[in-house]
């Protein structure tokens, strides 16, 4: 079988002009000055003003040159090389700096040096990754001491569900495995035409929050919402400003988390 990560670099790379045109990433508002942050970070996060931010799997840069516009120092990093021509594109057509490398998160310390102040990941990030203790080795080795990493992803619970059919269809704990699925079009545009292979993996919390802990880092915040500030998971329901809940089944279950951890000093 082909290596999951080609075969996600392949995705990504189908996907990313889609996702560049479409109503979800709202470009025109972007390029007018719109945030891409979501509240849940914004209130999570310190000022990061002259703060050197690492933003992993940026996808083409709308987060990543959303803290740039807030005064950061950011560097995003993306295994797209599509997705990463687009951000650098993105950077020059708003004239916000910040700093595009095409990698692979394994493979990071090979295409970049230096160390951070903020390390920040979100939404759709760690289903890509096979090991998340090779994943938080990175994580602590390009972290200042004293440096935080801030993660928002959306919650396993969700994960579980195939989103079309509204039933449980995965299992909560990580098999190792990754599973394949052919996807048409994608969460931003699912009349987009495309037919592509996309290989994941499912972790769940503990899978999730360990490898942070056993590379010695300080647990400083854990957080679980009953919503989501995309609407990604099929049919959802809106009940308020940028959320959305999954099902209409009347009962609350995550649908995001998100942790705080500081590298010791």
């Amino acid at each position: 079988m082909e290596d999951y990560i080609s075969i996600n670099k392949k995705h990504w790379d189908t996907i990313t002009p889609q996702h560049v045109n479409s109503d979800f990433y709202d470009m025109p508002g972007f390029k007018g000055g719109n945030t891409s942050l979501q509240k849940i970070e914004l209130d999570l996060m310190e000022d990061v003003k002259d703060k050197k931010i690492l933003h992993l799997q940026c996808h083409f840069g709308q987060d990543t040159l959303s803290w740039a516009r807030m005064g950061a120092n950011a560097t995003g990093v993306d295994l797209s090389s599509e997705a990463i021509k687009t951000a650098r594109q993105l950077s020059q057509d708003i004239n916000v700096p910040a700093t595009f490398i095409e990698s692979n998160i394994y493979d990071l310390k090979e295409n970049l040096k230096g160390q951070y102040d903020i390390i920040f990941t979100s939404y759709g990030t760690i289903v890509w990754l096979a090991d998340l203790d090779k994943w938080a080795e990175i994580i602590n080795h390009f972290l200042k001491p004293g440096g935080k990493f801030y993660f928002v992803d959306f919650h396993p619970t969700i994960n579980m569900f195939d989103w079309d059919k509204k039933e449980v269809a995965y299992d909560y704990f990580s098999s190792g495995q990754p599973i394949l699925e052919e996807a048409s079009g994608s969460y931003a545009d699912m009349e987009a035409g495309s037919k592509t292979t996309e290989a994941f993996f499912v972790h769940s919390i503990d899978q999730s929050m360990m490898p942070l802990i056993r590379q010695g880092m300080q647990l400083l915040d854990f957080q679980e919402y009953d919503y989501s500030p995309y609407e990604v998971f099929g049919e959802m329901e809106k009940i308020g400003e940028r959320k959305w809940t999954f099902g209409k089944w009347g009962t609350r279950f995550p649908h995001v988390f998100s942790m705080v951890f500081q590298k010791n000093a």
